[in-house]
């Protein structure tokens, strides 16, 4: 019993029509119309099935999109190893036409391999190639999926400090623009070198000073309430928002009043309102610094975060990737969810290829996320002990059952709903700790408290 020619597809190999004859003597024919399902994921067992006509699609959903894995013609059969192994099935069939399809009850499809060596070979090396092939997609596709909501969480966190720097740098052409002319018209009162000369250092020392007193909305009025009558008890009307300047730049009475001790009243309204939008300025160009400095910082994060070089490996700073890593998944850890960090001190360096660990942390920190449901602590501890540098990340959300923790490291095993998963985060995580890295995952889970711990060989 064998395929018809041997130049066939490994994962596609087409029965003779002698075989398919005699697996009719056992089976059962299904008719289907197109669009028709043949078996769904999920499905609890499923039996053997071969293509006589039509054509049958496999397919599974991942994140929510469904996705083609094969197509299925006549003499090709259908399945993968859940088959043989009865676990629930990775993926649906469908008919794209009417198709007429050979099931064989999966008790009877055993028994006939079983007594037929040269069958059971091809079918179960196929299954084998497929399952591994499926899931290398699915990896595949993962890492993609997981880089565009990483992307998506970078592009939102990119917006707010670049919209934040647009706004301030149409605001600084203006402010600056005011300036100038208050600076030609305070040139116009013709003061003496000495009070330029305080004038200047005046206003340096308040532009090197940073007001760092945040006040509440009560406190910010009460002290503008302040310097408004001061200036009305030197004749002076200021508009509202040179007064706002006065208090974000933390005047005060004695200011004033030291300002007061050196200006002659008749210069001493254009002297404050000069001041004000030169402190105005000078706060407006922070803003556009800090807004620059955050842009750099995830820049910065995206580059270490991605760094991908997968033939050498080099060494790497795990604190260094984890807070990478934190970074691009920052969008996700807004509002109800803490951040606890607890690292150790001098932890060494270990080798890597490339930004794989990264991989790791962003599916066992966003896997808590999931497990916290918006609200709750992340732990993040990091020590080392002879051999290993040791990395923890626990959450207290409600656990993972105890009768799935067996086997929560298997391809396609996934706790999370049809759509919501492929169930390949921690299989990928195990093949970088362990296979690649000769590491080890340790798991501890109950209700309030769920911990992997990593270890990684330091040498």
């Amino acid at each position: 019993m064998l395929p018809e020619n041997n130049n066939s597809s490994t994962l596609f190999p087409r029965l003779s029509n002698e075989v398919l004859q005699h697996l009719k003597e056992y089976g059962k024919e299904i008719d289907l119309e197109m669009g028709e399902c043949l078996f769904r994921e999920g499905d609890r067992s499923y039996d053997f099935h071969v293509v006589l006509e039509g054509e049958i699609i496999i397919t599974k959903k991942v994140n929510g999109t469904e996705k083609i894995l094969a197509k299925h013609q006549r003499g090709e059969f259908i399945g993968e190893l859940s088959i043989l192994s009865e676990t629930n099935s990775i993926a649906s069939g469908y008919a794209t036409v009417a198709s007429r399809i050979l099931k064989l009850e999966l008790k009877t499809f055993k028994q006939i391999i079983a007594t037929a060596p040269p069958l059971a070979d091809l079918i179960i090396s196929t299954l084998a190639a497929r399952t591994k092939s499926v899931e290398q997609q699915l990896q595949q596709q993962e890492q993609l999926a997981s880089l565009g909501k990483l992307s998506a969480g970078i592009a939102h966190e990119l917006k707010n400090p670049a919209a934040a720097a647009a706004r301030v740098a149409e605001e600084l052409e203006s402010r600056f623009q005011e300036s100038q002319i208050l600076a030609l018209k305070l040139n116009q009162h013709s003061f003496d070198t000495e009070k330029l000369d305080f004038l200047t250092v005046f206003l340096q020392e308040l532009q090197t000073i940073k007001n760092t007193k945040k006040f509440d909305l009560l406190a910010q009025s009460e002290r503008e309430d302040e310097i408004t009558d001061w200036l009305e008890d030197h004749d002076l009307n200021l508009a509202g928002e040179i007064i706002s300047a006065l208090v974000d730049a933390g005047f005060d009475i004695q200011k004033l009043d030291n300002l007061a001790d050196q200006i002659p009243d008749y210069g001493l309204g254009d002297v404050v309102a000069w001041l004000a939008a030169n402190l105005t300025t000078t706060g407006l160009i922070r803003e556009i610094k800090q807004s620059s400095d955050r842009i750099s910082e995830l820049v910065k994060s995206v580059k270490s975060y991605s760094h991908g070089n997968t033939v050498q490996q080099h060494q790497v700073d795990v604190h260094e990737g984890i807070e990478n890593t934190l970074t691009m998944l920052s969008y996700k850890l807004k509002g109800g969810i803490e951040v606890i960090r607890e690292y150790a001190q001098n932890l060494p360096v270990v080798n890597t290829f490339g930004s794989e660990l990264n991989q790791v942390w962003t599916n066992l920190i966003d896997n808590a996320v999931d497990a916290l449901d918006g609200k709750g602590k992340i732990f993040i501890r990091t020590s080392q002990n002879d051999q290993s540098v040791i990395i923890e990340i626990a959450d207290n959300g409600p656990g993972i059952p105890s009768e799935i923790q067996s086997r929560i490291f298997e391809p396609f095993f996934t706790t999370k709903g049809v759509g919501k998963g492929s169930g390949l985060g921690l299989d990928i995580i195990n093949d970088i700790v362990v296979k690649k890295h000769q590491g080890e995952i340790k798991l501890n889970s109950q209700p309030g408290s769920t911990s992997f711990q990593i270890f990684l060989p330091i040498n």
